[in-house]
């Protein structure tokens, strides 16, 4: 098959959930023996066409700011889907479109229908109702564009069930809808070594305010005096940095909670979360959870908010690859806490290591090859 994917940032040039998908199933599929290309923008040097691992990825357009205010920016969205139009080349047998910033999913539509190729959207997480928190008084433009994406494909392919329900209930009918999860890379994440620093607690993710980092900090300084010596780990970036450090320093936990920034290598992250105890998902909007998966590949076991937006609570069997908290620093404090009590966070490496086999990207590779070859 020649497959398209469509989403206005690749990685590894942009790390999130969403890319990472497009780029672990890319390569698997090519190595199987497919033609993929990826279109997005350009965040390279040199050429607009190059080509890794066997997959084509084509510069689209320059490489802009993806957040104004916090938010995604709305201009670079349109200045994207604009230049896609006469970028997306080619007699392809399938067009896989990401959801969001769902602009990208009209023009994949209108070259679908001009070349008589199916198009799917990889679908990871429902707005609805909160396109009002997110836009304000701009919310109806917001909520216009995710129904009218509703509209476009063949196949909707929802991330999680927890987002194939939230679709369900906004109308789309259960035939065009196959799930397919998100995954981890185990072979890679068993060749690497843990880290020289140690930490009780990690998080890995962006940090934008419904991730809920700064709950995390506060449980860390409620624990200060029930760990003694706690140290906690934050990799990533995003708008809420210099909110977070600041309440770092507000809480006087310099030496308890460190920053770490944004990591290059993949394998810098596995040796972090390797060198940690517990993984911390504080967030309150998850579309799947792919950093659940993640640290239950490395052996550790997750506290994850129960939030009504997450899928990632529904990765927890309670006991057996993590634990569910309330949405409160004090919840978090007291599900850590019983963790670090007696190493009983040690007991949960065995069955999280086991849990996270059932999502390798070679599977999920292959179920999207399924799903396509029935298009």
């Amino acid at each position: 098959m020649k497959i398209a994917y469509v989403h206005d940032v690749i990685y590894p040039y942009v790390k999130g959930g969403a890319e990472r998908r497009v780029w672990e199933v890319s390569r698997r599929l090519a190595k199987g023996g497919h033609e993929v290309h990826i279109f997005g923008m350009k965040h390279w040097e040199g050429d607009d066409l190059i080509e890794r691992e066997g997959v084509v990825l084509h510069g689209v357009s320059p490489a802009g700011s993806l957040y104004s205010g916090g938010r995604r920016s709305i201009s670079a969205a349109v200045r994207f889907s604009a230049r896609l139009l006469p970028k997306l080349r080619g007699d392809f047998d399938v067009i896989d479109a990401q959801q969001f910033p769902y602009l990208p999913c009209f023009s994949a539509k209108l070259h679908a229908l001009r070349r008589g190729a199916p198009l799917v959207i990889t679908w990871h997480e429902v707005w609805g109702e909160y396109w009002r928190e997110y836009l304000g008084r701009m919310a109806p433009f917001g909520i216009l564009a995710e129904r009218g994406a509703l509209r476009l494909p063949e196949r909707i392919i929802p991330v999680s069930e927890r987002v194939r329900a939230d679709l369900l209930g906004m109308g789309v009918g259960a035939d065009r809808m196959e799930v397919v999860n998100n995954g981890v890379d185990l072979d890679r994440f068993g060749a690497v070594g843990a880290g020289e620093a140690l930490y009780d607690l990690i998080y890995v993710g962006r940090l934008s305010a419904h991730k809920r980092v700064d709950l995390l900090i506060e449980a860390v300084g409620l624990l200060r005096e029930e760990v003694p010596g706690i140290r906690c780990g934050i990799v990533g970036n995003g708008p809420e940095m210099a909110a977070l450090s600041r309440l770092v320093q507000d809480r006087g936990l310099e030496g308890r909670v460190e920053f770490l920034g944004f990591l290059d290598g993949e394998d810098e992250v596995v040796a972090k979360f390797k060198a940690a105890r517990i993984f911390v998902l504080p967030s309150t909007r998850e579309g799947f959870g792919m950093s659940v998966l993640e640290a239950n590949a490395c052996g550790l076991p997750a506290v994850v908010v129960d939030a009504k937006r997450s899928a990632a609570a529904d990765l927890i069997t309670e006991g057996k690859n993590g634990v569910l908290c309330r949405p409160s620093a004090s919840s978090i404090a007291s599900k850590v806490a019983g963790l670090l009590a007696g190493g009983s966070y040690e007991r949960m490496a065995g069955p999280a290591k086991e849990f996270a086999k059932g999502y390798d990207w070679s599977l999920i590779a292959g179920k999207l090859e399924r799903v396509y070859e029935g298009l």
